[in-house]
């Protein structure tokens, strides 16, 4: 669990490894909350919407690689879902012949982004239940419940308005995350797995 108290001074690395963990955050919520703003302007041309997305890869790619957690399985459990999401990143490419977007826009290619999703509301899950930031438990529900309704076509008009209302919780999330102390998410070091 979180600790809004410092355990032990923070080293180099540890200052080190929580701004590139909050840095992944940020990035990410700035990628979809860019993506969110092309689609509901109905301009999301393939190659900006493509660097947007290999945008997203990396920045959840830096949450999980730097993410600070007390049991070992769970950090395990993590990159393997990301290395998952990397696997079907592969997919994609080759399903939308070398376009992430067109890839994503095929007949259930949004299901593709499912571990991707996962590992962002993973993140957003593990801050909700560490500091009580109740968004992100929200987030890590409505993520791939969001993915699952629009492949299936069950949103119809309402994939525009999904994407602005996560971009927007995600958004309100990241402001409350990133400006609390470093040392916080570090905790006790000895609690570590």
């Amino acid at each position: 669990m979180g600790e809004r108290q410092i355990f032990q001074p923070l080293t180099t690395e540890d200052r080190v490894t929580v701004v590139l963990y909050r840095v992944g955050i940020v990035a990410a919520t700035a990628v979809i909350v860019c993506l969110a703003g092309l689609v509901a302007t109905g301009t999301s041309p393939g190659s900006i919407t493509d660097a947007l997305g290999y945008g997203l890869y990396l920045s959840v790619g830096l949450s999980v690689f730097f993410i600070h957690l007390y049991i070992g399985k769970f950090k395990t459990y993590l990159k393997n879902l990301y290395f998952l999401s990397l696997g079907c990143l592969i997919v994609l490419l080759i399903i939308g012949k070398g376009s992430l977007s067109a890839g994503v826009a095929r007949p259930y290619g949004a299901l593709l982004l499912l571990p991707l999703s996962g590992c962002l509301g993973f993140v957003t899950a593990k801050e909700a239940f560490c500091f009580k930031l109740l968004e992100g438990y929200l987030l890590a529900m409505i993520m791939p419940l969001y993915l699952l309704l629009a492949s299936a076509g069950v949103l119809g008009g309402n994939v525009v308005s999904g994407l602005v209302l996560i971009a927007g919780v995600l958004l309100l999330f990241t402001m409350r995350k990133v400006f609390m102390p470093l040392a916080y998410d570090i905790g006790d070091k000895t609690a570590y797995q």
